[in-house]
């Protein structure tokens, strides 16, 4: 056994340098070619101070350029020595990049989407009839139902179908000989037939995703595919274009080519509509920001002149030009334009029965792709087209499974930046009939609906080529390339069965995440040195012994995430500091046993055997709790903290291979030298020496304390929380400014721009605030996003410098962007909840099982209980008094469930004492035997307790702000642990079940007459 543990802890030695050395490697590298770069750019241009002297503001904006060539140079140079040797061994810079330890967008900076997986339109693509009302109701309904289950959605839908089709079968609805479906199939069938085709959508949807994400240039990014929840989680760290991001994910590769009508074609009909808007809304009814329309009940409104043509104040009709060469009016291909934030509104006006009702029957109204201007800035408007949709049919005569090939290329004689596709035999038959058909007309070539061009056909197109031209993308080309570039992509990728949509989105700019990393390691840094000197203190040199347990345990769980390719992020860093307390722990349980049995007169070697041996069962315990927890906090976690629980779990699992296995064998090593560790000092000896506290008899007292917490806790519900943006739904941004800001007066400013009262908290220095707002948030997209900026802009003018752009505001000052919908809000709480929930009840199932007495269970369940409620009240009640931020989020949840897990250590070791002593101390009353079970591993209870709760005392102090609600809500939970573990769930085990002992009786000691109470008796390994 020994060998086996020496072979297999070297291995793990060497596999984890070998792993973790890519990481130097790739630094060093990284490294050297920055300095490379900075010499470079420092020989080309003059410093800020040498060209602007005595112009700060100037020599300011120059200094930003010069960063951003140095980063641009950095790059190249890192581009150009891809294929360069960089290990001792031959790995290239390229293959060590790719096995180094990845850093989280926390970290790093860089962008975190959670899409969700959109069936609804897959059973739109499987049914007969896509419009059929009895399918739409079902869909409709389906969508209520999902705000409020966690079944999966193809289940609702056939719920959804035979609630609102009482009677009615869906086989009519679906069989068809392309979907392999009898029309006497039953509606399990059916339901089965499309859960396959649901899973098939999803896993192929991921695929598509995948093959994407590998081709847009972040050098690791992570997409993982949850299809019980039908979401797709997808990080690109180091990222630093969200919209970008946004278009290349939720493309659809939907691809069509539409004929357009022109402005000549409906000009009256646009007339029409907009005298019967002008009526309508006259009439009564007003409409709000978005343009939805708001029924007025009170009284009719007179004509107001100021509201007349409502739809042309919002769309401006394309003026007709004439044609120099033949003198004839030319008509655009598009109808009219629009500001980007009307673009809702005019939206919602043709959608109105009303209005729709004067246009053409098969008219399908689409915008265009927004455009750049010369400096490559996004032009803040969009192009209206009016398509000709085919009457009876759902889509184009001509759609993307026509496109063989697209690649991006540049137009030889004007320059533009083009793509081109090639066309399957099929799709250039169809391809030539329609140019040929629509000859001086113009065709619209449409992605995802959205148009992105309509040339205009000059004569029959035969060979089946096509283009999209994206313009010449004057000052900054690269931008109009790499669209072009991200679309003949996203067209070879192949179209999405079931797209999805993003539902929460996150944006960390590089600032913060250097903070988050220099917070991280130097929280990581002094709990280690803490712990590696109290080790010694108090162990003298058996701290030693935990010491280097300590570092292998680092150092494996290190390694081994780097080796699965797990990403470390910021709360994985904190689930590190907190795997510095695990692994203490163990060897806390071990050292103390060991110094009992020391005291009680054993060798030092047999001390050390019978220590090991008695720790197992609450070591083994306390462990596999705590894993528990962290495995239900994996399967319930988004986001960053998949990487705490990816972390504790694995540091927990290192932790009892290290703690037990490698400390005993280094212990066995010295010992069997006829050596041996020292396990007291001075103050070790003195510490709780004859504890002899009597914790029972104060229970009626405590029980009191606990009706107050319950009482508070109940309050708390009342009370309410503030929740993060994660549970609330909203947008959440990260603001720097130039000077420290008043966040109340923020906060009013902010509430004139948004008509609503946004939270503003100050994010760390106090030139930095984290704004959340839940204005426009049911409109999801660029649009929304749009108008909540330019909002927040305009709110914090007061506040920036003099003569800020937009622009600059949105990249120098905007450090980072959250974004979570309503939708996914909700799953995020009820997740919360049942995590929760499982937690509780997998312990004290465990406890039941590992215990056999129900008591045990149910003091374990009211202590925990006690616990939460204690950690609730304070995040209720002080939640407007702490300097800091005590919100309810996903690091909350993960703080209240490794709460639960490490109050079950103290617990366990309490239990287990009692038990023990139950078979010892035959005669004693319950009260004797619980009193001294307490004192008895008060050492151990208030060692364990207090080295967790250094180590998240420093990562509370010096973590950075990211962790800082997480680390104060477990210095809650540990403090109430420890007292919850001696004066709530010990107590109960003497008022309940009186008459039933404490543990199993020997059978040799069942005789009648009683025993006078002794003390423990030492039994021999």
């Amino acid at each position: 056994m020994r060998a086996l543990v020496s072979i297999f802890t070297a291995l793990l030695i060497g596999i984890s340098l070998y792993q973790l050395s890519f990481t130097w490697f790739v630094n060093k590298h990284e490294k050297a070619m920055g300095e490379k770069a900075l010499q470079q750019i420092k020989r080309a241009y003059p410093t800020a101070a040498t060209k602007f002297p005595g112009d700060k503001e100037a020599a300011a904006l120059y200094q930003d350029t010069l960063d951003q060539l140095l980063r641009k140079r950095k790059q190249e140079l890192l581009d150009s020595t891809a294929d360069t040797k960089i290990t001792w061994w031959g790995q290239t810079y390229q293959k060590a990049k790719e096995s180094e330890l990845r850093l989280g967008l926390d970290l790093q900076g860089g962008i975190n989407v959670t899409l969700d997986i959109a069936l609804d339109g897959l059973i739109k693509g499987l049914a007969n009839n896509p419009k059929d009302p009895q399918i739409v109701k079902a869909i409709e309904r389906a969508n209520q139902l999902k705000l409020n289950s966690d079944q999966n959605y193809i289940a609702l839908f056939a719920t959804a179908f035979k609630e609102v089709n009482a009677g009615a079968r869906m086989a009519p609805h679906f069989a068809n000989p392309n979907n392999k479906l009898a029309n006497t199939a039953s509606d399990n069938q059916v339901t089965t037939f499309i859960n396959e085709q649901a899973n098939n959508a999803m896993a192929q949807t991921y695929e598509v995703l995948r093959k994407r994400i590998d081709k847009f240039g972040v050098a690791q990014p992570t997409i993982s595919l949850d299809e019980t929840k039908g979401i797709i989680t997808v990080e690109l760290a180091g990222a630093s274009d969200p919209e970008r991001v946004r278009k290349y994910l939720q493309s659809t590769a939907n691809l069509q080519f539409w004929e357009v009508y022109t402005l000549e074609q409906i000009a009256g009909s646009l007339q029409a509509a907009d005298k019967t808007l002008e009526g309508y809304l006259a009439g009564g009814n007003k409409v709000d920001s978005l343009g939805n329309i708001i029924p007025d009940t009170t009284s009719s409104a007179k004509v107001d002149s100021s509201k007349m043509n409502p739809l042309f104040q919002k769309l401006f009709p394309a003026q007709p030009q004439q044609d120099p060469t033949s003198g004839r009016v030319v008509y655009s291909n598009f109808i009219g334009t629009s500001r980007l934030q009307d673009t809702g509104a005019v939206n919602s006006y043709l959608a109105i029965p009303a209005v729709r009702n004067n246009f053409p029957g098969n008219i399908k109204f689409l915008w265009g792709k927004q455009e750049r201007n010369a400096n490559g800035t996004l032009i803040p408007a969009l192009n209206l087209y009016a398509i000709k949709t085919i009457p009876g049919k759902e889509g184009a005569e001509l759609e993307g499974e026509a496109i063989e090939d697209a690649k991006q290329e540049f137009d030889p004689v004007t320059n533009e930046v083009l793509v081109t596709m090639t066309m399957t035999p099929a799709g250039a038959s169809t391809w030539a009939r329609m140019t040929e058909k629509n000859i001086g007309k113009s065709i619209a070539i449409v992605l995802d609906d959205i148009v992105y061009t309509a040339p205009n056909v000059q004569q029959k197109i035969d060979g089946g080529s096509s283009r999209i031209t994206m313009g010449r993308g004057t000052q900054n080309r690269q931008l109009v390339i790499e669209e072009a570039q991200d679309i003949s992509s996203i067209l070879k990728s192949g179209k999405l069965e079931a797209p999805a949509k993003i539902v929460q989105e996150q944006v960390v700019g590089p600032t913060l995440g250097q903070a988050a990393v220099k917070g991280g390691i130097l929280s990581f840094a002094i709990s280690f040195a803490v712990i590696f000197l109290l080790m010694i203190v108090y162990y003298n040199t058996g701290g030693w012994v935990a010491n280097i347990a300590l570092i292998l345990n680092l150092l494996f769980t290190v390694g081994v995430l780097s080796a699965m390719g797990a990403t470390l992020t910021a709360p994985g860093i904190a689930g590190l500091v907190l795997t510095i307390g695990i692994a203490v722990d163990t060897n806390v349980l071990i050292f103390e046993r060991i110094k009992e049995e020391l005291t009680k007169g054993k060798s030092y070697q047999q001390a050390v055997i019978d220590g090991y041996k008695r720790s197992m069962a609450p070591v083994f315990d306390a462990h596999i709790t705590n894993l528990l927890t962290a495995i239900i906090l994996f399967y319930f976690g988004l986001g960053p903290v998949l990487g705490f629980a990816t972390t504790q779990i694995i540091g927990i699992i290192l932790s009892l291979f290290c703690g037990i296995l490698v400390s005993r064998l280094i212990s066995d090593f010295w010992t069997r030298k006829n050596r041996h560790f020292n396990y007291f000092t001075p103050l070790s000896r003195k510490v709780f020496k004859h504890a002899a506290y009597k914790f029972i008899e104060l229970r009626k007292k405590t029980y009191m304390v606990s009706f107050v917490i319950l009482a508070l806790g109940i309050g708390a519900l009342i009370n309410g929380f503030k929740y993060g943006v994660e549970f609330s739904g909203g947008r959440s941004y990260v603001v720097k400014f130039d000077k420290p800001t008043n966040p109340e007066q923020v906060r009013v400013a902010l509430e004139h721009a948004f008509q609503a009262t946004p939270v503003v908290k100050t994010y760390g220095a106090t030139n930095q605030l984290d704004i959340t707002t839940d204005y426009m948030i049911e409109q999801a997209g660029t649009a929304g996003d749009s108008v909540v900026l330019n909002k927040l802009y305009d709110g914090l003018k007061p506040f920036l410098k003099e003569g800020a752009t937009h622009e600059d505001f949105n990249t120098k000052y905007v450090q980072g962007f959250k974004r979570v919908d309503a939708t996914i809000s909700d799953d995020l709480k009820k997740g919360a909840q049942w995590a929760t929930f499982w937690s509780l009840f997998i312990i004290a199932a465990y406890i039941l099982l590992r215990f056999r007495d129900w008591r045990y269970s149910l003091g374990t369940i009211v202590g925990l209980l006690h616990d939460v409620l204690v950690t609730l009240a304070v995040f209720s009640f002080l939640k407007d008094v702490m300097p800091f931020s005590l919100e309810v989020d996903q690091h909350f949840i993960a703080a209240i469930l490794t709460v639960i897990g490490f109050s079950m250590n103290d617990k366990v070791i309490v239990f287990d004492r009692i038990r023990e002593y139950s078979r010892e101390m035959i005669g004693a009353d319950k009260t004797t035997i619980i009193n001294k079970a307490i004192n008895d591993t008060l050492s151990r209870t208030i060692m364990t307790s207090f080295t967790v709760f250094l180590t998240i005392l420093i990562l509370f102090l010096v973590g950075g702000e990211v962790t800082k609600g997480f680390a104060f809500a477990m210095l809650i939970g540990v403090l109430t642990g420890v007292y919850s573990s001696i004066f709530v769930s010990a107590p109960i085990l003497v008022d309940f079940g009186k008459d039933k002992p404490l543990g199993e009786v020997p059978k040799a000691n069942t005789a009648s007459t009683p025993v006078k109470p002794k003390a423990p008796v030492a039994r021999k390994a």
